[in-house]
């Protein structure tokens, strides 16, 4: 397009009319603001004319939209000089429609500014991941960041597998551990657990102390929670040996870790204020778990029959009981495991059961656990054989248990009840500051009983009860002085 300096259109070409939707008629010869001026749609597009045309002497280029036929363009405008014998008489406007490659632009830009939040996300979950991932398990944490809608509170009910575990003797090491190397030692173990937990699909819901709660089959439903379970106990189990290997190169005790299993509904969801929540499980099937999980001695899986039930695939039970958990009105059947067949083939390393039988009984007091407290009333019996895990005990009879002296006085009246032992009962033996065992079978003569937590002193008192005394670290029926109480 040319225009005089008088702001006459002398010439349009094709591609101008084009872009312009004008006929050449509409505009050669006439007045541009004639033109354009009543158009204020396209202000901008006159202004940039007027700009090129009045301002002589200066090149202009300037990019603006411009409306014709109810579509909106964007476009580039180059002015260059107009001349009649060699001076300047007016402008030649070069005009291009650049409104694809404005599109492209923008695109362009839209997409680096999509990509660069795509980053910030990933950096935020990245960082919530890394974060929250020290609380809540992966799964959790996926799920909050897919779904944060979903994480109201409420809950549903599921049909999960709850799985607990707890450490044996883990009270007496906190006595006897420095706190730093306790909760290094702790640290340790945990680490170790958790990576069987994620292996096997679980969600450590917390940490109880030295205990973990783990389910199965939530959030992400799977269809062989219980089956999952079951070979993540044993996992775990096997595990504790790489766990013992490393406490003993930095110097600590072995750690031994007993595990419970039910399959039962529960209620799933989030607890808590809308300020503080928590992903939890809620149920008696969460309690029964806890109960199956106080019958296990050191090493043992114990499951739940319901969670016997669930499993299709091969399993192999070293024995079963039945026992009536506090709180429970009938009495349930409890299957110990050694394995667990396809897909999983894996099991738990045997273990047999020896002792020594003592050429002469030694005698021994101790009282009953109940949950975790001692019931204080004092029992005495006979220590028949006994290895660095276990013991046979025989309790002597009601009418032997307590001297009659003593309930003539008035004394130890309650432990002139009935001194038998039942199985799975956790006692403490009244040797050095309390050596606490489990029934765990009925012997000829006796309770076959494993040791569950162990005194400072245990293997010199050991060694000296096979050699025919009562050792140096401990006595067999009252604490050597400077044991542990």
């Amino acid at each position: 397009m040319a225009i005089r300096f008088d702001g006459v259109i002398e010439l349009v070409n094709d591609a101008a009319l084009q872009i312009l939707g004008k006929q050449r008629e509409d505009l050669e010869g006439r007045s541009f603001a004639m033109c354009f001026f009543e158009d204020e749609a396209n202000d901008a597009f006159s202004q940039s004319v007027l700009d090129a045309v009045y301002l002589k002497g200066r090149r202009q280029e300037s990019y603006v939209p411009y409306t014709a036929g109810g579509t909106v363009r964007q476009l580039r405008i180059v002015s260059s000089f107009l001349r009649h014998s060699g001076n300047a008489a007016g402008v030649i406007l070069v005009i291009s429609d650049i409104t694809e490659l404005t599109q492209m632009r923008d695109a362009v830009r839209a997409m680096e500014k999509i990509r660069g939040l795509n980053q910030q996300l990933e950096l935020r979950n990245r960082v919530l991941q890394e974060t929250f991932g020290r609380y809540l398990s992966d799964e959790v944490v996926r799920e909050i960041l897919d779904s944060p809608e979903g994480w109201k509170l409420g809950g549903q009910k599921r049909i999960l597998t709850i799985m607990m575990s707890d450490l044996r003797g883990f009270s007496m090491l906190c006595e006897r551990m420095a706190p730093q190397d306790l909760i290094g030692m702790l640290n340790h173990y945990f680490s170790e657990m958790y990576e069987e937990i994620r292996q096997y699909k679980g969600t450590l819901i917390e940490f109880l102390g030295d205990g973990m709660f783990v389910i199965f089959g939530a959030p992400v439903s799977t269809k062989d929670h219980a089956a999952d379970a079951v070979a993540c106990a044993i996992g775990m189990q096997r595990r504790m040996k790489r766990v013992n290997e490393w406490n003993v190169s930095q110097g600590y005790e072995p750690l031994s870790m007993g595990i419970g299993i039910n399959t039962d509904e529960v209620i799933l969801g989030n607890i808590g204020s809308e300020k503080r929540t928590k992903y939890g499980v809620l149920g008696s099937a969460v309690n029964l778990a806890g109960r199956i999980e106080s019958y296990t001695t050191e090493g043992q899986v114990l499951i739940s029959e319901k969670t016997r039930r669930m499993i299709r695939g091969e399993l192999a039970v070293d024995h079963v009981f039945e026992a009536v958990p506090k709180g429970m009105s009938d009495r349930i059947r409890i299957f110990a495991v050694a394995g667990i067949g396809a897909p999983y083939h894996i099991c738990l390393d045997a273990e047999k059961t020896v002792y020594t039988l003592l050429p002469e009984p030694v005698p021994v007091s101790y009282c009953i656990v109940e949950g975790k407290h001692v019931d204080g009333i004092l029992r005495r019996g006979f220590l028949l054989g006994v290895s660095d895990r276990y013991a046979l005990l025989q309790p002597v009879s009601r009418e032997e248990a307590v001297p009659e002296e003593e309930i003539a006085a008035g004394e130890n009246r309650e432990a002139a009840r009935e001194n038998a032992i039942d199985l799975y009962d956790d006692l403490c033996l009244k040797i050095g500051g309390g050596l606490y065992a489990k029934a765990v079978a009925k012997k000829e003569g006796g309770s076959l009983v494993r040791f569950t937590a162990k005194p400072v002193g245990f293997a010199s008192w050991l060694e000296g009860i096979l050699q025919g005394s009562f050792g140096q670290g401990l006595s067999s029926d009252r604490p050597a002085a400077g044991a542990e109480s």
